[in-house]
């Protein structure tokens, strides 16, 4: 395994973990895992096959742990940690916080679709072997992603927004 093929890749690792988990510290750990992981199961990635999308899968497998993990240990605490939201000042700061909270707002498959067909401009094919489920499911779950975020960024209700098909 030649290093640079792999840190040619992190920054983009880096922006889609951001976008996953939020904060910068957070993207930072699920980078490092991901890069972990990667580095120990690299003789899994077959040669000649596209590395970005290998780790773009490898780290959606460690995201979805992650989540699971955290989900079971919210389960057994006992007390709960309130969140304290602060709202920027700047109106530019405020659009990208209200992107952002409409992002967070997404079902975590819809959020991933659409961070890695938007964001890092992976073709339907390369998400769907990254995620690992059907292209049909990749398109579905962008259309729902988008049209939620359509409906977020217009005030709107996202789930009242969606139409009903007979």
């Amino acid at each position: 395994m030649e290093a640079h093929s792999i840190i040619d890749h992190i920054p983009r690792l880096r922006r889609y973990a951001r976008a996953l988990v939020g904060d910068r510290h957070s993207a930072d750990d699920l980078v490092q895992d991901t890069l972990e992981r990667a580095c120990n199961k690299f003789h899994l990635w077959r040669a000649g096959s596209d590395l970005r999308a290998w780790l773009f899968t490898v780290m959606h497998n460690v995201f979805v742990n992650q989540v699971r993990s955290a989900r079971y240990q919210l389960e057994q605490a006992v007390e709960e940690v309130p969140v304290v939201l602060v709202r920027e000042t700047q109106g530019d700061a405020l659009e990208l916080a209200e992107v952002e909270r409409a992002l967070r707002r997404l079902p975590a498959e819809q959020r991933e679709v659409l961070l890695l067909v938007a964001v890092e401009q992976m073709s339907y094919a390369e998400v769907s072997r990254a995620l690992s489920v059907p292209i049909g499911t990749v398109m579905s779950r962008l259309s729902r992603a988008r049209e939620r975020m359509r409906a977020a960024m217009a005030g709107g209700n996202p789930a009242v927004s969606l139409k009903v098909v007979k």
